[in-house]
C-alpha cells in the first residue's frame, strides 16, 4: 500500500465531520480501505476511491459543473486515482485541471464532503465509487475550457444550481468551508 490509499487513511483517519451521516460515511471508506489494498484502484470491482473537486470561483459565488457523458447529469470534477497520484488531495486537483483548463487551481487538502454511489465505471461492470470530495478554489477571472471528458461544461450560481442534480449538500458543505 502507498500513494492515494495511505494518504486516504491518513487523511480520512483524521478527519472528523460535524454531520453524523458523514461520520457514519467516514466509517465506511476506512472499512474499505482497511479491507483492501487496491481501494484507490478502478480495479477493485466491489468499489474503490475517487476524488473529485467542488471547484469554486474566487468570489466563492459560482461552482463549475460537467455535463458528465456516463451519467447525462451536472456534476462536479473529478474521477478515479491514476498510479502517478501520491494523494486524493493531488488526485482530485489533477482531475479539477484537466477537465476544467484553468491553471492556478488551489485544492483544501482537508475532505468537504463524502459520498458513495453505484455506477458502471471504466470496469464495464456495476460498482460503487467512494468518492472523496475536496473544495478547490480558481484564481480570479479564471475561464474554463470543457475538455474531451466533458459534453459540457459551465459555471453555476451556487444559490441557482442545475435540476435533477442532488449537489446541495456537496456545495453547502464547500461554500461553508470557503
Amino acid at each position: 500500500m502507498s500513494g492515494p490509499h495511505t494518504d486516504a487513511r491518513h487523511v480520512l483517519g483524521g478527519w472528523r465531520p460535524a454531520d453524523p451521516q458523514q461520520e457514519a460515511l467516514r466509517h465506511a471508506f476506512l472499512t474499505l480501505l482497511d479491507a483492501r489494498d487496491d481501494a484507490c484502484l478502478r480495479a477493485s470491482e466491489p468499489g474503490h476511491l475517487t476524488a473529485s473537486a467542488v471547484v469554486l470561483d474566487a468570489a466563492g459565488e459560482n461552482v463549475l459543473l460537467t455535463l458528465h457523458p456516463r451519467v447525462g447529469m451536472w456534476l462536479q470534477l473529478g474521477g478515479h486515482c491514476e498510479p502517478a497520484d501520491t494523494t486524493l488531495a493531488g488526485a482530485a486537483l489533477r482531475e479539477a485541471t484537466e477537465e476544467s483548463g484553468v491553471d492556478g487551481l488551489v485544492v483544501d487538502p482537508e475532505p468537504v464532503h463524502l459520498d458513495v454511489h453505484p455506477i458502471t465505471c471504466s470496469l464495464g461492470k456495476p460498482t460503487r465509487h467512494f468518492d472523496v470530495r475536496f473544495l478547490v478554489r480558481t484564481p480570479e477571472g479564471a475561464q474554463p475550457v470543457r475538455s474531451d471528458e466533458s459534453l459540457d461544461l459551465r459555471w453555476w450560481p451556487v444559490n441557482a444550481l442545475p435540476d435533477n442534480t442532488d449537489l446541495g449538500p456537496l456545495i453547502t458543505a464547500a461554500r461553508q468551508r470557503a
